[in-house]
């Protein structure tokens, strides 16, 4: 989750890219003696995402012990929810969609729930030596657990993807899987045909990419049929298994741990939650549309399915079309200058959407090519300027002298100048070759730097050439 600080201390919890063991204190670490206090933002963030997976909160929550040993795991437990979680009985909506991106089918995937936890630190394995960083112990996770609903790896991955969209708008979570802010466990089981029976499961730990989830479950999947055939039915017991990714398989772990293993009990510390309904309703109130409904919206406005999925999937750049869109009313330009332009700009120098101009200096872009100020073209590399300095389209424009010419009577010098430097031109386009007129155009932007207003410059040009 993207908290300021930790699931139950104040450490930072931005640790992504820290030496090692900085962020840390005696709470997250597990030291005797030390008391967890819930982080009032994490259970706020985790409200909202459970209301927007349509989840139903529980009148009463409950944090309780969830015991294993191992060295990434300072305390010797897990504050985790189990009999209490926080909500339970939602449902997400995904499309399928082709190659082309086109939409063939809408399905549902019912969520069981959604609980809160904290996290455990990394470990490094170096030959014989392994390596602990607990600078990631105590972050805040949501654990979301689905229904079996999904039949397929291109099921569960567009699942997947429809729920990382919901998390990022209703900003629980930045779902940044570079960092290792989602991450998935997908459990697998084959069945006959024709039956609804829930044989025996393979869970698949480290996924933490779509392209990881889906080749995992197609390769177990392969596998498990393969044991099938050979055995003459389904898996015995339910298995955990590890996805190696450079090598494109799995590899067995153990037996499928089971509640009893963990020696769940309530967490003595942390009295239980329970939540005022008015206040659930106010979050319920204050939540964005849903990514699904603004897709539609941005279809509706005329955009083609892959820029509708684009902002969908970006919400920096889908804040940026809102305000210009709010601001020229034009679908089309909006599109152009964030998707094509903006977005090409940011690819170009390897920038992420967070990194470039804000809305208000894009708005004030906006307003220099509207009010004549810079042509349009000249925006374009303004744009471009105001990505990799970072400075305001004003100040590019004065420093740039970009400034467009738009008085009467300085184009029309640059006219008169242009006709007479063109006679050849002139002559052309009075026995007829409209075309001819092109040539003086360009001669004036050419002498003017680019920054005489075309528009005039062609309508002074044709009342001088009658």
């Amino acid at each position: 989750m993207n908290t300021k600080t930790k699931m139950f201390c104040g450490c930072d919890n931005d640790a992504f890219g820290k030496a090692p063991n900085v962020t840390v204190c005696p709470i997250c670490m597990g030291h005797p003696g030390t008391l967890p206090v819930p982080n009032k933002e994490a259970v706020e963030k985790a409200v909202r995402a459970s209301l927007a997976i349509r989840c139903a909160i529980q009148p009463s929550s409950h944090f309780d012990r969830k015991h294993y040993f191992y060295p990434d795991l300072p305390a010797g437990f897990q504050i985790s929810q189990y009999d209490f979680p926080l909500a339970k009985a939602g449902l997400v909506e995904y499309d399928i969609t082709d190659a082309s991106g086109k939409i063939t089918e809408s399905r549902r995937c019912r969520i069981t729930r959604l609980h809160m936890e904290n996290d455990a630190g990394k470990l490094t394995h170096r030959g014989d030596r392994t390596l602990c960083d607990y600078n990631r112990a105590g972050t805040p996770l949501m654990e979301i657990v689905t229904e079996p609903d999904l039949t397929s790896s291109d099921d569960a991955v567009a699942f997947a993807q429809e729920l990382r969209r919901i998390l990022i708008s209703v900003g629980a979570s930045n779902a940044d899987m570079f960092k290792g802010m989602m991450r998935f466990d997908a459990s697998i089981s084959l069945r006959e045909k024709g039956t609804k029976k829930l044989n025996p499961r393979s869970e698949i730990k480290n996924l933490n990419s779509f392209k990881s989830l889906e080749k995992a479950l197609q390769y177990e999947q392969k596998r498990l049929t393969k044991l099938w055939e050979k055995d003459g039915g389904p898996l015995k017991n339910d298995i955990t298994v590890g996805w190696m990714d450079d090598e494109e398989k799995t590899r067995m772990l153990r037996d499928k741990e089971t509640a009893d293993d963990y020696r769940y009990f309530p967490e003595p510390d942390i009295p239980p939650m329970s939540f005022d309904p008015k206040w659930v309703e106010k979050l319920r109130a204050s939540l964005p549309p849903l990514p699904r409904e603004e897709k539609k919206k941005f279809s509706s406005l005329g955009l083609t399915e892959a820029e509708a999925t684009q902002l969908n999937d970006d919400p920096t750049l889908r804040g940026l079309f809102d305000a210009v869109y709010a601001k020229t009313k034009d679908a089309k330009r909006a599109s152009s200058l964030v998707i094509t332009q903006l977005k090409g700009f940011l690819g170009a120098q390897n920038k992420p959407a967070e990194e470039g101009p804000d809305a208000k200096a894009l708005l004030a872009l906006v307003e220099a090519i509207d009010s004549g100020t810079i042509s349009a073209n000249a925006g374009k590399e303004v744009l471009e300027l105001m990505v990799g300095t970072g400075k305001s389209p004003d100040a590019i424009i004065t420093e740039k002298g970009m400034k467009q010419i738009s008085d009467d009577s300085a184009i029309e010098a640059l006219v008169d100048k242009a006709v007479a430097a063109n006679p050849q031109a002139i002559e052309s386009f009075r026995s007829g070759k409209v075309a001819a007129l092109g040539a003086i155009v360009g001669w004036v932007m050419k002498e003017s730097k680019g920054q005489a207003n075309p528009g005039k410059v062609q309508e002074i040009l044709h009342k001088k050439v009658k």
